[in-house]
């Protein structure tokens, strides 16, 4: 499985997860980096609304996978590298379920399973 980056914005990247090396050398088109960038920046906001200025300092960071269904929710968010505290693992994956639903994803990004799978980390303050 290949990985490509995207979208890096204020220390929160989303790798998308695809099935072949031919899919990861493919163009994206504005399309789709347009839409990763939107699930970023919403995640980012909402990460932003649940971090006091005082917490920044003190940050860990969480690498979350999260599947997204054709309808922009997701169905699953999982922890590929914690953080080293379950509070705040948990809390990774409780921001980005409180993000959701994020608009639907575009075509080419979806599986025959109709879904999407992003990973990415999160910094969150303690």
């Amino acid at each position: 499985m290949g990985l490509r980056a995207f979208a890096c914005r204020t220390g929160l990247c989303a790798v998308l997860l695809v099935t072949s090396q031919a899919q990861a050398r493919e163009q994206v088109s504005a399309k789709v980096q347009d839409w990763l960038s939107a699930v970023i920046m919403k995640i980012d906001e909402a990460n932003g609304r649940d971090v006091k200025p005082s917490r920044r300092k003190s940050s860990r960071e969480v690498i979350v996978r999260v599947q997204i269904a054709a309808d922009g929710f997701v169905n699953r968010v999982d922890v590929e590298r914690s953080s080293g505290s379950p509070d705040l693992d948990e809390r990774a994956r409780s921001l980005v379920r409180a993000a959701s639903p994020f608009s639907p994803p575009p075509s080419p990004l979806l599986t025959k399973a109709g879904t999407t799978d992003l990973s990415f980390p999160l910094r969150l303050g303690r």
